[in-house]
């Protein structure tokens, strides 16, 4: 069985009296794609956030591969290979592709990686490279999440981090971008994803969380979750 990537235990996240967040678990082995789900408001993306040292834990803990980073900075959280892709794709539109791309790989210092990095994410994705000297804000909206995924995975990262990558994208892009997310695991990179996309994640994830209002709610392989009738029902609607 492979190694435990990720693991969080009895993570809370609170905004003033707040508490977003209620002590969730959660374990991501590597290699995985692992699926955090639920509706708007249950603290998905506060829990990337606080992954990746943005936001604060309150209460809890967070281990990389054993180590603690609970209380990590975020750039250090960076260099030990967690990279965040945001909801909003978050570019810089006043850089062109190829600037926004070098950008992501700031925490690499071989230069043969950086240049492996970027022949890689062209094979994804072709079109930045067709646009590279593009300035970003022309591109589209779906250029734009290629252009995000792609400047998380020039930092070469050992868990790569998806905050809703098919959010008001078109149905024929989201088939391109998670079928590009397959590809992404294929490779070895392990994912923790968070969608409203809720059954194309699981056709692509191994496992899968469900938050409601903070809290765990359903767990298991992502084979049996997208038979789970009151998950069906409750939130994963049609693909």
């Amino acid at each position: 069985m492979s190694e435990t990537a990720l693991s969080i235990k009895g993570l809370k996240i609170r905004y003033g009296a707040i508490e977003a967040v209620k002590g969730i678990d959660i374990d991501v082995r590597e290699g995985q794609v692992v699926a955090l789900l639920g509706a708007n408001g249950a603290g998905k993306t506060s829990t990337l956030r606080t992954i990746s040292g943005l936001t604060r834990a309150a209460e809890g803990s967070i281990e990389f591969f054993g180590q603690e980073i609970t209380h990590m900075d975020a750039e250090k959280i960076t260099k030990l290979g967690i990279v965040q892709s945001p909801e909003g794709r978050q570019i810089f539109r006043d850089l062109t592709v190829e600037e926004n791309m070098k950008a992501g790989a700031f925490t690499v210092k071989d230069r043969a990686q950086v240049k492996a990095n970027f022949e890689r994410c062209y094979r994804y994705f072709p079109r930045l490279h067709e646009r590279k000297t593009q300035m970003s804000y022309t591109l589209s909206g779906g250029e734009l999440q290629m252009l995000a995924i792609a400047r998380a995975l020039m930092a070469s990262p050992k868990l790569l981090l998806l905050d809703e990558p098919s959010l008001g994208l078109a149905p024929l892009v989201v088939r391109d971008i998670f079928a590009i997310i397959g590809e992404i695991k294929a490779e070895g990179t392990t994912v923790l994803i968070v969608e409203q996309n809720a059954l194309q994640t699981l056709k692509i994830a191994d496992y899968g969380y469900v938050l409601e209002t903070g809290k765990n709610s359903i767990h298991g392989p992502a084979s049996e979750l997208i038979r789970d009738t009151r998950l069906v029902e409750a939130y994963l609607g049609t693909a």
